[in-house]
C-alpha cells in the first residue's frame, strides 16, 4: 500500500501552522571556549569563562515551560513533536578539532530549514553543534519515511578550522564600538574558507529566502542555499546596528504578507528595503523589550521580545512577559497569545527559536514579483 500522506510543507513564516517541533532542554551545556563562541559572547557578560552542565534545577524549569507550550499548541490544534537529546556532556573531535562538551537541543530552529517539502540540515558554524543534528535525526527519519514526497537534505559538514574564524575577533578588549564598525564593514568572525550557515538566517518569504549574512552565514553559505534552492531567489542581508549579529529572527520579523517588524536598533539598509518596497511590504520597528537586560546564563539579547511564533495571520505567539511587543501586535490586529518562556531563554532563545515547522498550510506564492534579478 502507497502511503499518499504530507508530512512537510512549509513556505513562510505565516501561514496556517499545523504540525511543529517543539525543543527540550535535557542535558544542556555552557560549552567551553571556542573561536566562532568567543567572538558572540560580550566581554561584559556573565558567560564569560564558565562551560560545562547546566544545573538541574534550570533543565527542570526550562523544560516545564516548554512542555507548557507544546501543550497549548496541542489545544491549538498543532500536532507537536519533541527531539531526542543525546548527552551533549561529552568531549567530541574530529581530525580537526576537539570540543570538551556540545550545547543541546532547546532552539531546532537553528539546525532545521524546512523549505516547502524539504527540511536541510545546516551546517552550524560552532563546533560544540557540530553534532547537533543527531537529536532531529529520529523525526526526520519517520517524515522521510510517511511522506513520500518529503525530502531529507544535508548541507556538507564544514571541516571548522582554525581558518574558518578570525583570530582579530577574538580579544576581550575589542568594545561594542570597534564591533559596530566591523558590522557595517561585514567583517565578521567567520572568513570565507567553506559554505557556513544557521538555519536560523534565514527566513522563508515564498519564493524567495532572505539569508542574515553575520556571524553565524557567510557569503559562501548563502551561496550555497542559492545554489541549492535552484527555483528561489535568495537575497543577502545584513543589519549594522548588531554588534553580535547571530540569527535573524530577534531583527527582522515578518508577521504576515505584507508586514514586517524591524528591530529599531538594526535597521535594515535603505538599499536592502528595495525589495520589500517595491512590493508594497510595510516595515515598522518592532516594540521595545520589556527588560532590560537578558536572563542570567544568557547569550541572547533583550530582543528575543521580537522572536515570536506566528500561528497564522491572525494569531501569534508572545512571551508573556514581553507586554509591550503584546500591545502593538494588538493594535496591528492580532490575537496575541501570551507564552511563559523567559526562564527557557538561556538554553537557545525565544519562542521561534525553540520552534522548527514541519507543516504550514498554504501553497508556494511569489510575494515579490516587482524585482530585478541580478
Amino acid at each position: 500500500m502507497i502511503n499518499n500522506e504530507i508530512i512537510v510543507n512549509s513556505w513562510n513564516e505565516w501561514d496556517p501552522l499545523k504540525h511543529v517541533i517543539v525543543g527540550r532542554a535535557d542535558g544542556t551545556c555552557i560549552p567551553a571556549p571556542e573561536p566562532a563562541l568567543d567572538a558572540k559572547v560580550p566581554e561584559n557578560s556573565d558567560m564569560r569563562g564558565q562551560f560545562g552542565p547546566r544545573t538541574k534545577d534550570s533543565i527542570d524549569k526550562a523544560n516545564q515551560l516548554l512542555n507548557d507550550f507544546a501543550n497549548i499548541l496541542e489545544k491549538k490544534g498543532i500536532r507537536v513533536d519533541r527531539p531526542t537529546p543525546i548527552d551533549f556532556n561529552q568531549k567530541i573531535s574530529t581530525p580537526d578539532w576537539e570540543a570538551k562538551s556540545m550545547f543541546g537541543c532547546m532552539p531546532p530552529r537553528d539546525v532545521l530549514l524546512t523549505v516547502g517539502n524539504e527540511i536541510l540540515e545546516a551546517t552550524m558554524s560552532y563546533r560544540c553543534r557540530w553534532f547537533e543534528y543527531l537529536s532531529y535525526r529520529p523525526l526526520l527519519k519517520s517524515y522521510y519515511s510517511q511522506d513520500p514526497k518529503m525530502r531529507h537534505e544535508s548541507a556538507p559538514k564544514p571541516r571548522l578550522t582554525d581558518a574558518d574564524y578570525r583570530r582579530d575577533y577574538l580579544s576581550d578588549k575589542i568594545g561594542v564600538k570597534k564591533r559596530l564598525e566591523w558590522t557595517e564593514k561585514k567583517y565578521f568572525v567567520t572568513t570565507e574558507e567553506e559554505p557556513l550557515f544557521d538555519a536560523a538566517d534565514v527566513l522563508r518569504f515564498g519564493k524567495d529566502l532572505v539569508v542574515q549574512h553575520g556571524f553565524t552565514t557567510n557569503l559562501k553559505g548563502i551561496d550555497w542555499l542559492k545554489r541549492h534552492f535552484k527555483d528561489h531567489r535568495v537575497h543577502a542581508v545584513n543589519f549594522p546596528g548588531d554588534p553580535y549579529p547571530i540569527h535573524i529572527d530577534a531583527t527582522f520579523t515578518p508577521i504576515k504578507e505584507g508586514l514586517i517588524l524591524n528591530n529599531p536598533q538594526r535597521k535594515l539598509p535603505k538599499e536592502q528595503k528595495k525589495l520589500f518596497e517595491d512590493n508594497d511590504w510595510e516595515i515598522i520597528d518592532s516594540a521595545q523589550p520589556a527588560h532590560n537586560e537578558p536572563p542570567a546564563l544568557c547569550y541572547s539579547s533583550i530582543w528575543l521580545s521580537m522572536n515570536v511564533l506566528v500561528l497564522n495571520p491572525k494569531t501569534v505567539c508572545v512571551e508573556k512577559s514581553e507586554i509591550y511587543q503584546a500591545e502593538q501586535l494588538d493594535k496591528l490586529g492580532m490575537e496575541v497569545i501570551p507564552i511563559d518562556l523567559r526562564d527557557a531563554y538561556a538554553f537557545g532563545g525565544g519562542l521561534h527559536c525553540c520552534t522548527a515547522d514541519v507543516y504550514r498550510e498554504g501553497k508556494l506564492k511569489d510575494y515579490f514579483p516587482n524585482q530585478k534579478i541580478k
